[in-house]
This record gives C-alpha cells, structure tokens and sequence, in this order.
C-alpha cells in the first residue's frame, strides 16, 4: 500500500478568523505535516519564496491579488503547489475548474468536506512526477443555481459553444466556461480526440465508425456525431491504436 505523503499547506485568507479555524481543522489530518498562513494574495507569493509547498488552501474574494490570480500565478511556477478554493461564493466554481483547481470548498468548511479536498491533494501528490490526470478528475458544473460535479470518465463527447463547451453524458449535458481548444490538450492523453472543428469524443464511448457517400459518423451513446475530412484520418489511426477490450 502507498502510503499518504506528509503535506505543507498554506491558507492565505484575508479574514484572521477564517485563517484560524481553517489552520486548526488543516493541524488534526495526520496527512498534513505543516500548515503555514497568509493574510493576502502578495504574502502568500512571499511565503512562497521562501517555502516549499504542497498545497494551497486560498479564499478567492481579497483584496489586491484575489485567489483566482494567485492561482494563475502560481499556475507558472515550476513547480506549481496544487490549490483548493476555500469560499462562500460557488459562482466562481467553473472557473477553478478552468485554472485545474484541485477542489473547491465552501464556507463554513466542514470537517469531512475539508478532509475528502486533503484526500484529492495527497492523491496527486502520489501519482507525482506529472502525468495525465486520471480518469478520476471532476468538472464542478452549475446546475440549478447548484455546483455538482461530473466525472470525466462519464463525458462522451463535447461540442464547442464560442468560449465555453457542452459536455454530454448518458443522462444529459453541461455547459462549462471553457474552449474546446483547451480540454482538446488538457484530455488528449485521455482519449479524447478532435474530430470536427466543433466537437471532440471520447473514444472509449465510440461504438461505431459508419462511411456513407464519402461523409463519416461515429456513434457516441445515442448520437451520430460528424467527421470532417481533415480529422478522419487521425479519428481512424486513434480508433485502431485503441487496445481491444478485454
């Protein structure tokens, strides 16, 4: 068995009580050997410099540099600390997703929440040096005025809408704030594979590949999905590089 590997964490949180209660719960998971804090986006950078990281638990609405800036800062590090978002808004959810947060957790934290976004942390920090995520990775969707998440292994394919994509499932679809551009780098390791300008699949969900009078289909679930001409070829090399199922 692997074991969980001993984290430094650090809050960065403008409001000293959120600090607090967030450091103390963080202090009573034995997978977190450190927990360091920071009263703004600028003090976390300096922490940073000086503080080999794992995680870092940031609130998003602050003063001068916000935890979404922070994370795209920190997005260029070398080595980028994974980061959780700890707030009170969730309408800030689809972008996490966007900028590869870890997880994203709502005020008032609780204990068993808290503790299931250390589990996803000690997670990836187990299948480090950088791989292609999982099959395990969730997308937060808004649903209802609600953030649910959906797992990408359950994505059948995504059609582009301008800046944002549709992601569809067996029981349905969800718009997210992000390009096809994107995901198509994000989840080629994956198997998820381009094959019209608007629309990537997932190959695994393809179940058949139908020719008729020089135009290509492929069946995804219940939907019959076009292939351009210039995707054709590339869909059919991935198509018989796919390992057979068992």
């Amino acid at each position: 068995m692997i074991s969980s590997p001993a984290l430094v964490a650090l809050v960065v949180d403008d409001e000293a009580p959120a600090r607090s209660e967030l450091r103390y719960l963080l202090e009573q998971d034995e997978r977190i050997a450190q927990v360091l804090v920071a009263a703004s986006g600028t003090d976390a950078l300096r922490v940073l410099e000086d503080e080999k990281v794992d995680v870092v638990f940031s609130d998003i609405s602050m003063p001068g540099l916000d935890g979404m800036e922070l994370a795209r800062v920190l997005a260029r590090f070398a080595t980028r600390p994974a980061v959780v978002f700890v707030t009170a808004h969730d309408q800030h959810a689809v972008d996490a997703f966007a900028i590869d947060a870890i997880d994203y957790v709502m005020k008032p934290v609780r204990p068993e929440r808290l503790a299931e976004a250390v589990r996803r942390v000690a997670a990836a920090a187990i299948s480090a040096p950088a791989e292609p995520q999982d099959d395990d990775e969730t997308i937060p969707v808004e649903l209802g005025g609600v953030t649910t998440f959906v797992s990408r292994k359950d994505i059948r394919y995504v059609q582009a809408h301008g800046d944002y994509a549709r992601l569809h499932t067996e029981i349905g679809s969800h718009l997210v704030r992000i390009s096809l551009n994107t995901l198509e780098e994000r989840w080629a390791a994956a198997g998820f594979v381009r094959i019209h300008r608007s629309t990537l699949v997932s190959l695994k969900h393809v179940t058949q590949v139908r020719m008729d009078r020089g135009r290509a289909t492929v069946r995804v679930g219940e939907a019959d999905l076009q292939v351009s001409r210039r995707h054709m070829r590339d869909l059919r090399q991935q198509l018989l590089a796919r390992p057979s199922a068992p």
